[in-house]
C-alpha cells in the first residue's frame, strides 16, 4: 500500500509539472496579460489608460516594434495574413463605425484576441463572437518569425 502511495504521488506531481509546462505563459501572454483591466482613455498610450491603437502601439513597442498611433495607419503595416492563417501576435482589424478600420486588437491563439475596448477597457475576447466576428476586416502580421519563436517562449 504504501508503494502504491508512492507511486501515485510520483505520477500525480510528474502530471502537475507537465501541465504547469503545457499552460505556461510566453513572453507575449506576459506582456499583454499585466495590462489587463487597464482602463479606456481616448487618445491613451500609457498604463494609465489606453484606447484601441494606443494599446497595440505600447504593446509592441515593449517588445521593439515601432506603430503608428492610429488603427488605420497600423492596418498599413507589415504584411496581410488570411483569417485562417492568423497566429499570436498577429494585429487584427475591426469596423466598428461604418466607416472602415476602426478599431485594433491583438490576436493570442485559440480564437482569442486582447483589445481596448472603449466600455471596458483592456479585455479579451473570441473572435467567434457575434459582434466581432461581423466587423472583422483584416490583419497584418509585423512580427517576424527570429522575433515571433522568443515571443513564444515559456516567460520567466
Amino acid at each position: 500500500m504504501k508503494k502504491a502511495a508512492i507511486a501515485l504521488t510520483t505520477l500525480v506531481v510528474l502530471l502537475c509539472a507537465q501541465i504547469g509546462t503545457a499552460f505556461a505563459d510566453t513572453v507575449l501572454d506576459k506582456t499583454v496579460n499585466e495590462l489587463i483591466g487597464t482602463k479606456y482613455k481616448t487618445a491613451g498610450a500609457t498604463t494609465s489608460g489606453f484606447d484601441c491603437s494606443g494599446f497595440t502601439m505600447y504593446v509592441f513597442n515593449e517588445i521593439g516594434i515601432e506603430l503608428p498611433h492610429q488603427s488605420k495607419s497600423q492596418a498599413q503595416k507589415g504584411n496581410s495574413v488570411d483569417k485562417s492563417d492568423l497566429r499570436p501576435g498577429d494585429l487584427i482589424f475591426f469596423n466598428t463605425d461604418g466607416k472602415g478600420i476602426s478599431h485594433v486588437g491583438i490576436y493570442l491563439g485559440n480564437d482569442e484576441f486582447i483589445h481596448s475596448a472603449s466600455d471596458d477597457g483592456v479585455v479579451k475576447n473570441k473572435l467567434s463572437e457575434k459582434y466581432y466576428k461581423a466587423r472583422y476586416v483584416s490583419a497584418r502580421r509585423v512580427i517576424w518569425d527570429d522575433l515571433y519563436d522568443q515571443l513564444m517562449q515559456e516567460a520567466k
